[in-house]
């Protein structure tokens, strides 16, 4: 049985983020890196997270709550990160459910390259921010 990926482009999970969750090639992109780490919170994939969050702002360890179900991403908008670039941003909203009720997370994310690798590095805030329970 085929399993749409979570990141919801309509690829199956190994063909889409289940391949960056694998390590079998790296995001191209900060959005593609952003989708891939959504996936890996609806999955529960703490190591990925933590392996492709920038080491300057990574937590020392991260417990996913398997009670925080992810839903839906919805990506707002882009700045710079792509295949030539080494900084970006990725505004976005992240759907989940939580204790029976309907939650999203609002957050304009900055990500940079290094090494040829797309981190997560923090987040700029925005109103109304909430912060996923990990």
């Amino acid at each position: 049985m085929t399993v749409r990926c979570p990141c919801l482009l309509g690829e199956p999970y190994d063909e889409c983020c289940g391949r960056y969750h694998r390590g079998e090639t790296k995001a191209p992109t900060a959005e593609r890196l952003m989708r891939s780490r959504f996936s890996a919170f609806a999955v529960l994939d703490a190591d990925y997270l933590l392996a492709t969050w920038h080491p300057s702002t990574r937590p020392g360890t991260l417990d996913l709550d398997p009670e925080q179900r992810w839903t839906r991403l919805d990506i707002l908008g882009t700045s710079g990160g792509g295949l030539l670039d080494t900084t970006g941003t990725v505004e976005f909203r992240a759907h989940y459910v939580l204790d029976g009720h309907r939650e999203s997370l609002h957050e304009n994310s900055r990500f940079v390259r290094e090494d040829g690798n797309w981190l997560y590095l923090d987040a700029i805030a925005t109103p109304r921010q909430g912060l996923p329970r990990v």
